[in-house]
């Protein structure tokens, strides 16, 4: 008796072609291509009488429309907080997980800095091009700068932009004071994120990263930038590690070398200080006799976080008093609070600094 062939099963090749297409296209930025190739598995499903399932996804899909479908997929994939790093001593979460919804087009950066960022991105997009070409897209970054010009919020842009979930390093969970302990820590963190699609980042990097030979630091900390530095050259995944720091002089020089971009974050130009303003004040009316533009000038100095905070107080100003504009008086009020605020900020920094070069004396 002849035994009956059959044909080879079309199943496995015509899925996995579907699953390769669906994770190009998310690589790629394409989310017109994702979703084509999230349609097609739908089909096969389908077609193998997998109704149930495809109904799943059909609902996603659909779900998705006017979103990213591949950001909503594998943004839940990301944040399944079952295997989260944890201190082995309370068991805290050594990474918090985020979804950020911040845009790029919210930030207001200087054209050099937009560019670099706009490079960061095309390089991830087009990482499949740079490889057959045996180049790799920037894949360990370092934002550096003075406190509030936007380093964090850029991360979480960043991260949107590249449809990534934003693992944020919990610094008070991973520095321990047990022996080794810290180091230990670490290595839970970058094993986690070797194995997911993640932005790791290292908001105020210089809790980790100081300089080797400071005169302050105590032994186990030298140890854990030694472990670090390690770490990082070891560190070979897709994952996109980001360090943020407001004190780069007191990076060990070892690390600078380690990252393959480096963008300052500086305090705005006057013309960024008048589009802040103009962003802010949308909201509520200008009297005719503010002069936006002489007002920028005066504001040179402060950070982005100083221009929000002084048009907040100043429209917190307008609410409370039912003044109905903002007025030169309300907007001059304002400015002062917060330069007031910031010469008792840098008095402290002072104090600081002068503590820091007494005990480096004493060290001598």
């Amino acid at each position: 008796m002849q035994l009956k062939r059959h044909a080879p099963h079309p199943t496995m090749s015509q899925s996995s072609e579907a699953i390769q297409k669906l994770l190009l296209a998310h690589f790629r930025g394409d989310e017109n291509g994702f979703r084509d190739a999230a349609w097609d598995v739908v089909r096969e499903e389908r077609r193998l009488n997998h109704s149930v399932f495809a109904n799943e996804l059909e609902k996603i899909l659909e779900r998705g429309n006017g979103q990213s479908p591949s950001k909503t997929f594998f943004a839940t994939l990301s944040t399944n907080n079952g295997n989260m790093p944890k201190d082995s001593d309370k068991n805290a979460n050594l990474i918090e997980l985020s979804q950020p919804v911040t845009d790029l087009d919210e930030l207001i950066l200087s054209p050099e800095l937009q560019r670099g960022v706009d490079r960061i991105i095309r390089e991830r997009r087009s990482s499949e091009l740079l490889r057959s070409h045996g180049m790799k897209p920037a894949s360990k970054l370092l934002f550096c700068g003075p406190p509030g010009c936007g380093k964090t919020v850029a991360a979480a842009a960043l991260a949107n932009a590249l449809y990534l979930p934003l693992a944020t390093v919990r610094f008070d969970a991973v520095v321990s004071s047990y022996l080794g302990e810290t180091a230990a820590n670490l290595r839970k963190v970058f094993d986690y994120a070797r194995v997911r699609p993640v932005l790791l980042f290292f908001d105020e990097f210089d809790a980790i990263g100081k300089e080797r030979t400071a005169m302050d630091e105590h032994g186990e900390l030298k140890r854990v930038v030694n472990s670090f530095l390690q770490m990082l050259d070891s560190f070979h995944s897709e994952t996109l590690t980001l360090a943020a720091t407001n004190h780069q002089g007191l990076i060990d020089p070892a690390l600078w070398r380690r990252f393959d971009d480096i963008l300052l974050f500086d305090k705005p130009s006057p013309d960024e200080i008048e589009t802040l303003l103009c962003r802010y004040f949308r909201q509520v009316t200008l009297s005719k006799s503010v002069r936006i533009k002489s007002i920028s000038k005066r504001l040179v100095g402060m950070s982005h976080a100083d221009i929000e905070r002084l048009a907040s107080d100043a429209i917190k100003d307008v609410v409370m008093n039912e003044r109905g504009q903002v007025t030169p008086s309300v907007l001059t009020s304002a400015i002062e609070r917060q330069e007031k605020r910031i010469g008792i900020t840098q008095m402290g920094d002072s104090a600081v600094e002068t503590t820091t070069a007494k005990r480096s004396r004493r060290s001598q």
